[in-house]
């Protein structure tokens, strides 16, 4: 018995001292997309200035699939030793988990959140071949056609697939949704014409916007975004009431020590005040979330809220 208790004091000495010791090498995030969507360039925007925080490098990991649930899942089942974490989204964190009929895992359960990073409007955008230039002729195009006009996403129960679906409901349309994995496959096919439209996060999509390789015609936002002030509200286009803005924060692995915890959120806090980042994140079209760490949380839990009530109205089920 007191060879027991004497191990559960030196693993509980060496636990608390790894923590104190915290980090002494590289910190892994991973991205559940692929390179160049919304999530992944939130990454590789806050990463070098993350690591100057903590006095560590960063490597950014692309693990895609399902919906960023592997990545996520992968992730929950390292070790909660602060090395690993996940750079977590409305579409892993909140919409996914609200619409799956069996999720995979219980980001409240299983993950803690670190900190907020952004918050990025949506954007819907139409193909340069797609014979539309506003979003009443998308609506005409639409219901002259129903259920044949292709509309992409970043991936079944992602934020934009739900943002489709809220639209579908709140507009009386028909679309063909069509899945992808991440973002940026789907930007692929739609700069080809190879879906009509998409919609998909304002930072993911500004560049091509900018450079003329798809066109916004709607933006989810409660307001206009400054750096798209000719595109409407769906509010302001008839669709009343309309909003579906998507976040990024910092998770780590639940049973991660709190000292670790602590000093993870207090570099994100300093990496997220470094006014490059800001500025860069102002490029893009997308707001810093200015939270504490618990103001994170509770917003993570009214956005999980948000999501399944419609999905319980939609009748939204993901198997």
């Amino acid at each position: 018995m007191r060879a027991i208790y004497l191990g559960l004091c030196v693993a509980a000495f060496a636990a608390g001292a790894a923590a104190l010791d915290f980090p002494s090498r590289a910190v892994r995030i991973v991205v559940p997309y692929p390179p160049s969507g919304n999530v992944d360039i939130t990454a590789r925007t806050v990463a070098p200035a993350f690591g100057d925080a903590l006095g560590q490098p960063i490597v950014i990991e692309n693990r895609a699939g399902a919906g960023g649930t592997i990545g996520t899942s992968a992730v929950i089942k390292s070790p909660a030793d602060g090395y690993t974490l996940v750079l977590g989204s409305s579409a892993t964190i909140t919409a996914g988990p609200a619409v799956y009929k069996n999720p995979p895992y219980d980001p409240f359960k299983e993950l803690v959140a670190l900190g907020a990073i952004q918050l990025a409007p949506i954007v819907l955008t139409v193909a340069p071949k797609t014979p539309v230039n506003s979003f009443a002729e998308f609506v005409a195009r639409a219901r002259a056609r129903p259920g044949q006009v292709t509309i992409a996403s970043a991936g079944n129960g992602s934020s934009n697939h739900l943002a489709i679906e809220l639209l579908m409901r709140q507009a009386n349309l028909q679309l063909l949704h069509v899945p992808y994995k991440g973002s940026g496959p789907a930007l692929t096919d739609l700069i080809g014409s190879q879906v009509e439209a998409m919609m998909d996060q304002l930072t993911a999509s500004m560049a091509h916007i900018r450079e003329g390789r798809i066109r916004a015609i709607a933006i989810t936002s409660r307001k206009r975004s400054p750096d798209l002030p000719d595109v409407p509200t769906l509010d302001e286009l008839g669709v009343k009431g309309y909003e579906a803005s998507t976040f990024t924060g910092l998770f780590a692995p639940t049973g991660t020590p709190m000292a670790v915890v602590e000093t993870l959120a207090s570099a994100l806090r300093k990496a997220m005040a470094n006014p490059t980042v800001r500025g860069r994140f102002r490029t893009m079209g997308v707001e810093v979330m200015d939270m504490s760490r618990a103001e994170f949380a509770a917003y993570v839990r009214a956005d999980y809220d948000k999501w399944l009530k419609l999905a319980r109205e939609a009748n939204i089920v993901l198997e």
